[in-house]
Order: structure tokens, then sequence, then C-alpha cells
């Protein structure tokens, strides 16, 4: 079977990459980054380049079995600054995948949402699937959109798409200075000898999955043939003072950490059902977050 992972360059896409090529894969990446140097591209039919590119999508299709779309350029901290530009970068690009797919006969497309964002303020713990999406971010409500475009295309007939929706990941890889996943930024923090920002008092609740979970989710539900939407977490909710703590004991850092006021795009708690993946999938999280927590500890240290 031949791959394509768009957005195969960067921190969940890399790891998917590997494991797709571990269990005998063909796998081509389309990402408009240059190779991660961390990676080993031997056999991977690398193109640089993106979704606008129209002219180019044909050749990338040719040949593949399934897409795995993980592109984004936009974060939910960001993404209300511009919200045309991010309508115009992820839900266009995203529209020009599904019409250069319809036209070369390609059906299997897996999607990476987002779970932390679709569902806004839920009503209800553990969130499912079938909970109302009433996303308060931009990046919310564009993983919507390209969602209801997907089960669009699954209606009229035309596309097999599989919608992962995924809690916070973590893990190797992730970046330790950017403003998107705060186990990494709170481990480059401790490595450095820094204080953090919290905004709010810390007691906000989000679901954390280490990337290795959802990756190996990813590439055996992907290479299947079940669609629809599902849940993609631990199942579990801690707090960003718990988060604090848990690398303070990993790191043996102080990590001082400094309040600022909350922010209103911020979710207040989510923690998903992870129900149909595990029944329908057969897939459960092995990773707890402590563990995890401290070979991403250790993954930085050697980076």
């Amino acid at each position: 079977m031949l791959a394509l992972v768009i957005g195969g360059n960067g921190f969940i896409g890399s790891g998917l990459v590997e494991r797709l090529r571990a269990t005998g894969h063909r796998v081509r990446v389309l990402d408009q980054s240059a190779p991660r140097t961390d990676v080993d591209w031997r056999d991977v039919d690398y193109v640089t380049g993106n979704l606008f590119d129209t002219a180019l999508l044909p050749a990338v299709l040719d040949g593949v079995d399934v897409i795995f779309h993980l592109a984004s350029s936009t974060i939910p901290s960001t993404s209300n600054l511009d919200p045309v530009a991010d309508v115009q970068a992820n839900l266009v690009g995203a529209l020009n995948l599904c019409n250069a797919m319809i036209a070369a006969g390609l059906r299997r497309l897996v999607y990476l949402s987002s779970g932390g964002t679709v569902y806004g303020d839920p009503t209800q713990l553990p969130v499912p699937e079938t909970h109302s999406l009433r996303p308060i971010s931009s990046y919310g409500v564009v993983k919507v959109a390209i969602e209801n475009y997907l089960l669009m295309y699954e209606h009229l007939g035309d596309l097999d798409p599989l919608i992962l929706r995924p809690s916070n990941p973590y893990g190797p890889r992730q970046s330790s200075t950017g403003q998107q996943g705060v186990i990494g930024a709170f481990l480059g923090k401790a490595l450095r000898g820094e204080g953090i920002q919290i905004w709010g008092d810390g007691e906000i609740v989000r679901d954390y999955l280490h990337v290795d979970d959802l990756i190996n989710f990813a590439a055996t539900a992907g290479t299947g043939s079940k669609r629809g939407l599902v849940n993609v977490g631990s199942g579990q909710g801690h707090t960003l003072n718990q988060i604090v703590s848990l690398v303070r004991e990993a790191t043996g850092a102080p990590l001082p950490v400094e309040y600022a006021p909350r922010r209103a795009y911020d979710v207040a708690e989510i923690v998903l059902d992870i129900s149909r993946a595990t029944a329908e999938f057969g897939w459960r999280p092995m990773i707890n977050l402590l563990d995890g927590i401290q070979a991403t500890w250790q993954a930085i240290n050697r980076r």
C-alpha cells in the first residue's frame, strides 16, 4: 500500500511516516518544509509543496492508496487573529485535496481534526463523538468545516473518510519552544532553567495523549476500511497545575509559575470519551502520563 502523508515533516507526521514504513507500507510525503534532520527518510518519496499547488497534486496522488492529512498552518492560540487567513490556508487547501482526490478516483482519506477544540465548552464529560460542535476558536471552526465537507463527500459517494479527533498529543519531536503543546513547552522551560506563564488559575483540564499512542491508532485504523468520526485520547483529564507538578517530578526543575488572566478562547475542561476507539477499533492508550513525560524529557536532552 502506498500512503501519502500530508504534513509528514511535522511532530505527528514524521512519526506516522516511520510507523507506516516499519509496517511494510510505501510512503510519500507532501510538506512545504525541507526534510527534518532527525528522521531517516530513506525509501520515502519526499515532495516539497502544499495543497495550493493544484498543478502538483495529480502527480502527488498518482498511485496512492490512502491519504493522511495532518497539515495545519494555524494553532488555537493564534487562529482568531486572522480568521480569513485561517480559512484560506486550511479550509481551501483541504477542498483542493478533496477535488484532486475525486478527479483521480481516490477515496480513502484520514483527516486529523481536533478533539480539543471542535466541541467547545462541553456539557458532558467525557465527551462522545455525538456531542454538539460549538468551537470557540477559529481553529476549531475550520476543523469542523473540513469535517462537514468530508462527511458531505461521503454522503455523495465520492470519498471514504476517517476523521480522527485527537486530544492533546505530546511526546518526542514536539517543539519545546513553540506556542502549542504545553508539555513540550514546559519541558523546554525546565531545560533552560526558566519559569512558565499560565493563562488563568491553572485549573483548566485537558486530555493528554502520547504521540506514539496516536500514531498507533492512525496507522492501523487509517490503513483499514472503517469510516466516520472517532475520538482518540487518553480518556483522563489533568489540570495544568498537575502537569506542572509532573514536569517538576520528571525534571527536578523548580519551574516557577506566573499566572495571567484567562483567555476567552480557552476551553475550560475537555476529556474525550474513547469508547468507540476501544470497542470498534480494539485500541486503547498504552503510555501513562508520567512515563510519557519522562521519555519526552529524555528525548529533549538527547536532542
